[in-house]
């Protein structure tokens, strides 16, 4: 197709940005391949900075009146967004797999769904926020949740729909108009994700898309003068670079990062499902920020768990996303594919003893077997460095102390999976080990009313319940001197 338009997986998507309500063609294009076979999906317009400055025109031309709806006036238009997010779920996670490479069953049962729900359970949470006041002997302080004007969101490949929809889902129904930069590896579900909005009826300017190449597009948008809020999910090389440019304009930021998360493992623990959810660690080729790619076993269990993780890992099935009884699909792009390769060459280099996997698998070209590696060095890069690919590593702990000491052995801080049938023991782990979420006999459990985000180097805030509102907002409280209108 031309004009603008292609088709992905049978869906027609456009190729342009979408700004004020319109479709805007940019000069230069980008070219967008499916990390699946190679395949050429599309010419996406590449903005720059004029793209941008319109772009945030719009929102901040559309802002006055989406503020002005109040939250009970925003809830039915999202709750219209949020269905047609859902009406069009065969169409969104055919896309997204094309794009990305992630699996489709995971897009069409889990991520779509949640992409629905990102939208309307912020739109609701809304609702109820409310003025709180706090009583003073000498005054009633309002509290009031002030939306805080136009929202920059730079999103990732790896979930660009679902991550995309859990940034402006609150951003939205605060009151915010939002301006999005889709990532240039997969950009095709948030091109669609605006037609979606428009025909829900979100008013034009609301909701801006703008593709293009992070160090133009992105740096543009976080460098624009007139935004009020950085959201930000991805590496944390790109973060210092965005972080940068908010404190030149003093913009407060909101980043979810990079991740080395420890899955501990204690003997008490059911060994059989802790496997089975080491194995889910080389899903969607381990492209996920919350992987608990740390193995952490109790010595005394070392060997009965060691073989069933191995027998779970080979049951993994490598092969193409779009099978749902894949498991392990390919990296996203050539260029990552470098850099897993790279880390496993060194890994193997500085005397990491490959348990399993370790090299290319057959199935096509971005494809990498799942690899656990054993007897790294603590201080090793394979031990320290986030890998963003199916490879694991596997290490022992004699005690707490030590398994809390190893699970901190990193400047990371996003997640931890913890397992053990101990109660009183699992607390005492969990409460020491330093992480933004530590899941306890689960794992990828996420309620929206929850806090989520990184300590040290794997982010900055939380957002998700009233933290999503907090960063979003303006909080402004109005004290009002008792008696002083008597």
């Amino acid at each position: 197709m031309s004009g603008g338009r292609v088709k992905v997986a049978g869906v027609e998507v456009s190729t342009d940005h979408f700004i004020g309500g319109r479709r805007v063609p940019s000069r230069e294009r980008f070219a967008d391949h499916s990390p699946i076979d190679g395949a050429h999906l599309a010419d996406m317009a590449a903005g720059s900075r004029a793209e941008m400055d319109e772009a945030v025109g719009a929102a901040r031309k559309a802002f006055p009146a989406w503020a002005a709806l109040g939250p009970e006036g925003r809830l039915p238009i999202l709750q219209r967004f949020a269905a047609g997010i859902l009406e069009r779920a065969e169409d969104l996670a055919a896309v997204e797999t094309a794009d990305n490479g992630s699996l489709h069953a995971g897009n069409l049962h889990r991520l779509v769904p949640r992409a629905a729900q990102n939208i309307s359970f912020f739109a609701e949470f809304a609702t109820r926020l409310g003025n709180k006041v706090i009583d003073h002997p000498e005054a009633e302080n309002h509290v009031r949740y002030d939306p805080a004007g136009v929202t920059a969101h730079i999103t990732p490949w790896n979930g660009p729909l679902m991550l995309t929809t859990w940034k402006i889902g609150p951003a939205l129904a605060a009151g915010n108009t939002a301006v999005v930069k889709p990532p240039e590896w997969a950009p095709l579900t948030c091109s669609l994700l605006a037609d979606i909005a428009q025909k829900a009826g979100v008013p034009d300017g609301v909701l801006n898309v703008v593709q293009g190449i992070g160090e133009d597009a992105g740096a543009a948008l976080v460098e624009h003068p007139d935004i009020d809020r950085i959201s930000f999910t991805g590496s944390t090389a790109t973060a210092r670079s965005i972080g940068t440019a908010a404190a030149a304009s003093i913009t407060p930021m909101s980043a979810e990062l990079g991740g080395k998360s420890p899955f501990i493992v204690c003997a008490d623990a059911d060994l059989d499902a802790a496997a089975q959810t080491v194995a889910l660690q080389y899903m969607n080729a381990g492209q996920v920020c919350l992987a608990g790619t740390r193995i952490v076993v109790e010595r005394a269990v070392e060997d009965v768990f060691l073989e069933k993780v191995r027998a779970a890992a080979a049951a993994q099935v490598v092969g193409d996303p779009r099978d749902h009884a894949t498991r392990v699909g390919p990296l996203i792009h050539p260029e990552h594919y470098a850099r897993v390769s790279g880390f496993v060459e060194r890994a193997k280099a500085a005397g990491a003893r490959t348990l399993w996997g370790g090299s290319h698998h057959n199935f096509g070209e971005l494809y990498f077997q799942p690899t656990m590696f054993a007897d790294a060095a603590p201080d090793a890069e394979i031990s320290q460095q986030e890998v963003f690919g199916p490879v694991l590593t596997w290490q022992t702990f004699d005690g707490d102390d030590e398994a809390i000491a190893i699970a901190n052995n990193t400047k990371y801080g996003l997640a931890a999976t913890l397992f053990s049938r101990n109660e009183v023991r699992a607390m005492r782990i969990a409460s020491g080990v330093v992480a933004g979420t530590v899941w306890v006999n689960c794992f990828f459990v996420r309620d929206l009313a929850a806090p989520f985000g990184g300590s040290r180097i794997s982010g900055i805030g939380r957002e998700g319940g009233i933290w999503s509102f907090d960063f979003y907002c303006d909080i402004k409280n109005i004290a009002v001197r008792k008696g002083a209108f008597a």
